[in-house]
């Protein structure tokens, strides 16, 4: 279908919907794994190459993923289909197995589990837009997952002070100390990525290759594993040169922000709540890991808030100037928290850093859809994916040794570091150039994702 006809707010929403289960996963992920691990006796050096899973299966997983799922067509199945429920199966058994974990060993190996699940089915829903869509609608597509990306992980943060209402307590009751209110919360996650991704695959319909002889040519030359990793690599050699000017932009940006994720739940129980450990005071550690939890509900609502006015001000001030601005809000709300052991420090921090994400999830998804090849739609997008990752991969094998000496063993400082990482971020935007085709290809003000 060379000219794709217009759909429906309401189909957007439907072919959009299996992206609320997949944020919810995220959510999950992003705020609870720290203090699982901590709960089982990690050392809180050791936390950054625990979270090794995330960046490496997308690195790996997205691009041979995107360019696989180019090469597929089934009458009954489609071409992303098949993908959504095989990523939503493999998400659903981790997130179940995850908070029963035993041991440190199986909590870390269902981490890779759950990634390379969330990875699978994410890759696929980028590109979905690309197919589905026509180009004056992508814009509107990319806002729909957005929005599901802040509703799903808001609600997933949430998650601690919804269930007592329900009668789920604080408490735990299985031998390796996780609170009920983490269990319940990655059961329900587990059936919400199944029902979000049935609900997507039941009423969205695919649209076959344009040229069906051409597609099954090039299917029998580039099927396969194999074949998927030649294609990554020859779209890798043809890297625009706006992601190469922005190399400093992602590196500081993602080498700083796994901290956020890795610490900052350890952060507001040691020093808001006297629990550095759930050992000394298992009341405290419960507490912070909820607190931890509402300052990510803020962090998400402030990206959301934002999202709404980033158009105007950078109508006003220029892409590449609005983003290094919030970049820097994001680094000093990092390095308030430093100033006081109030819990409600984190609270106002955290806010300002949703409006740092606001910016770092405009992604140039939108540019990538209109400026490549269709049939390359998925390895182009899962390839981009790789390129913010390979920072988070340095960061997981660096900070173990940098934790005991320059942050002096202390999660707060982590940080601290990360408000460094984006205020060095935010003078390297200045290396892009000023043209209007780079400030549209680093900045573009529409949806991202995560």
């Amino acid at each position: 279908m060379k000219d794709k006809p217009r759909l429906s707010f309401w189909q957007i929403w439907n072919m959009s919907f299996g992206f609320l289960g997949i944020q919810y996963g995220f959510g999950l992920q992003q705020a609870n794994m720290s203090p699982i691990f901590r709960y089982l006796n990690a050392d809180e050096s050791a936390i950054p190459i625990l979270w090794l899973a995330g960046p490496v299966t997308g690195l790996l997983v997205q691009p041979v993923i995107g360019a696989m799922s180019d090469r597929t067509w089934s009458q009954r199945w489609g071409r992303r289909k098949p993908y959504f429920l095989v990523g939503a199966i493999i998400t659903s058994f981790a997130l179940v197995m995850m908070p029963n974990s035993s041991a440190l060993w199986m909590a870390a190996s269902l981490m890779w589990l759950l990634d390379a699940g969330l990875n699978i089915t994410m890759e696929p829903f980028r590109a979905f837009i690309g197919d589905k869509l026509n180009v004056q609608q992508r814009n509107l597509g990319f806002a729909v997952q957005s929005f599901f990306v802040g509703f799903g992980q808001t609600l997933a943060n949430l998650m601690p002070f919804i269930l007592p209402v329900f009668g789920i307590a604080m408490a735990a009751t299985g031998a390796n100390l996780i609170p009920d209110f983490v269990k319940y919360s990655f059961y329900i996650g587990a059936i919400a990525i199944l029902v979000a991704v049935f609900w997507t695959m039941y009423t969205t319909t695919e649209y076959p290759p344009e040229n069906m002889e051409e597609f099954e040519r090039m299917k029998q030359e580039k099927s396969g594993v194999f074949h998927a990793f030649t294609e990554v690599f020859d779209a890798f050699r043809h890297m625009p040169a706006t992601m190469k000017q922005l190399w400093w932009v992602k590196f500081f940006t993602w080498y700083g922000l796994p901290l956020m994720w890795q610490y900052l739940s350890l952060a507001v129980a040691r020093h808001a709540f006297n629990a550095p450990d759930a050992i000394s005071n298992p009341t405290g550690f419960a507490e912070g890991l909820k607190w931890s939890n509402l300052c990510f509900a803020l962090f998400n609502v402030g990206c959301f808030g934002i999202s709404f006015l980033l158009p105007p001000i950078a109508a006003r001030m220029g892409r590449r100037s609005t983003h290094a601005v919030f970049l820097t809000i994001g680094g000093l709300g990092f390095l308030s928290m430093l100033f006081s052991p109030d819990k409600y420090i984190f609270l106002v921090g955290m806010t300002l850093v949703g409006l740092a994400w606001g910016s770092i999830m405009s992604m140039p998804y939108v540019m990538l859809s209109t400026s490549v090849p269709k049939e390359r739609m998925g390895v182009y997008m899962g390839l981009f994916n790789g390129f913010i990752v390979v920072p988070q991969i340095i960061n997981n094998m660096t900070i173990e040794f940098l934790y005991k000496t320059l942050l002096n063993n202390d999660p707060r400082n982590a940080l601290a570091l990360c408000g460094v990482c984006l205020i060095l971020a935010a003078g390297a935007c200045f290396l892009v150039k000023e043209s209007r085709q780079s400030e549209e290809a680093a900045f573009p003000i529409g949806a991202g994702g995560h």
